[in-house]
C-alpha cells in the first residue's frame, strides 16, 4: 500500500468577495476563503476517502497558518509544506456577477512563497515506489515564474523514477500567460504524462483550433500529439469526452446542476476522476466511470458557494444513480 494516493504541488491563496453580489469598488466588507486549484482537488479526493499530500511553500504568518488549517482540516496531509519567513500568500479578489455581468477574479499574487519554491525544497525522501500512486501537477504552478517550474519539473522527474503515474491539468489562465508561452511550458508535461485534463476552450486557445471544431476532431487534434495519454476533455454544460492510450472514445453527458458557484467546478472533476481512475479494477471501465464520478464531481460543486467541494462521497454515489433526474429531499 502505497503512503498517499495522490501527491500534489501548487499555490493556494486567500479567496477576498464582497457580499451580495457588490463590486469591489462598492465592498465595505469581504468574505474570506481558501482557493487553489491543487488543494481543492486534494480536498474533493480526501472527502472521497483518498489519501492526499498537498506540498506548497507557505508564509510563516496568521495567512498562512489560515490556508494550512483550512486544507489540514479537510482531511488532507500538509505535514511536508515548506515554510518561510520571506515573501508573502498570495490573493484572489472575486467580484461575483449575475448575466449580464458576469464574475471577475483580480489577482495580487506576484512573488508569492510558492513562486519562489526551490526544487532543493522538495522532500526527495517521498518519491519510491510506496510513497504515493499518483502526482498531480498543473499549469498554473509552472506559469508562476521560474523557480516554481523547475519545482514541478524535478517533482515530475521524480515522480517517474519512482514508477508514479503523473496526471497534468493544462488549466490556463491567461491572466498568467499568452497561449504560446503556455504551450511551449506545458509541452514537456503533456508529452510525458499519463492522464491529461484539459477544456476544450483551452485546447482552442492554445493550439489554435477554432472554437466551433466539434469535440471529437479537438480529441482527435489532442490525440495526435500526445498518443501516450489518457485525455479527458471537459466540455463545460455539455459534459465530458475521454480518450484512452487504444483510442477508444467514451462520453460522458453533464449532469443538470443549477449554478450556486461556478469557480472550482474543474478541480471537483479532476478529483472525481481521479478518485474513480484509481479505484476502479476493471480496467476496460475505468475511463467510462472516472468520466461519470468527474461529471457528477462537477454538477455538485456548482451547487456549493465557494472554491471548495465540500462534496460528501455518498452525495455522488446517489447522483450517479439517481441519474439525470431533478434534486430529491433527502429526509
Amino acid at each position: 500500500m502505497a503512503q498517499y494516493d495522490v501527491v500534489t504541488l501548487g499555490e493556494t491563496m486567500l479567496c477576498l468577495t464582497p457580499p451580495g453580489l457588490r463590486r469591489l469598488e462598492q465592498a465595505t466588507t469581504l468574505e474570506v476563503e481558501v482557493a487553489g486549484t491543487e488543494s481543492n482537488m486534494a480536498i474533493g479526493l480526501a472527502r472521497l476517502g483518498l489519501k492526499p499530500l498537498w506540498l506548497s511553500r507557505l508564509t510563516r504568518n496568521p495567512l498562512g497558518r489560515l490556508i494550512a488549517r483550512t486544507i489540514a482540516g479537510q482531511g488532507v496531509d500538509t505535514s511536508r509544506i515548506v515554510w518561510t519567513d520571506d515573501d508573502r500568500v498570495g490573493l484572489l479578489f472575486l467580484e461575483e456577477g449575475k448575466a449580464p455581468r458576469g464574475s471577475q477574479v483580480f489577482y495580487d499574487r506576484r512573488y508569492s512563497a510558492i513562486s519562489q519554491m526551490r526544487p532543493e525544497e522538495l522532500p526527495t525522501e517521498l518519491f519510491h515506489p510506496e510513497g504515493a500512486r499518483l502526482l498531480h501537477l498543473t499549469g498554473i504552478t509552472l506559469a508562476l515564474g521560474a523557480q516554481s517550474a523547475a519545482t514541478c519539473q524535478r517533482a515530475m522527474e521524480l515522480a517517474r523514477a519512482a514508477g508514479w503515474l503523473v496526471s497534468f491539468d493544462v488549466n490556463y489562465r491567461r491572466t498568467l500567460w499568452e497561449p504560446a508561452t503556455a504551450r511551449q511550458h506545458c509541452e514537456a508535461y503533456l508529452r510525458l504524462a499519463d492522464l491529461l485534463f484539459i477544456p476544450r476552450g483551452d485546447a482552442c486557445t492554445l493550439y489554435n483550433l477554432a472554437p466551433t471544431l466539434p469535440p471529437e476532431d479537438v480529441m482527435a487534434a489532442l490525440a495526435l500529439r500526445y498518443p501516450q495519454a489518457v485525455i479527458a476533455l471537459t466540455l463545460g454544460s455539455e459534459g465530458a469526452l475521454g480518450r484512452d492510450a487504444q483510442g477508444t472514445l467514451y462520453r460522458q453527458t453533464a449532469f443538470p446542476a443549477e449554478e450556486v458557484g461556478r469557480i472550482g467546478g474543474g478541480d471537483a472533476f479532476a478529483a472525481g476522476f481521479l478518485y474513480a481512475y484509481l479505484t476502479t479494477s476493471q480496467a476496460d471501465a475505468r475511463l467510462p466511470q472516472a468520466l461519470a464520478w468527474g461529471a457528477a464531481m462537477a454538477a455538485l460543486k456548482y451547487s456549493v458557494p465557494g472554491d471548495v467541494p465540500i462534496i460528501e462521497r455518498w452525495e455522488v454515489e446517489a447522483l450517479l444513480a439517481q441519474g439525470h433526474g431533478g434534486p430529491r429531499l433527502r429526509r
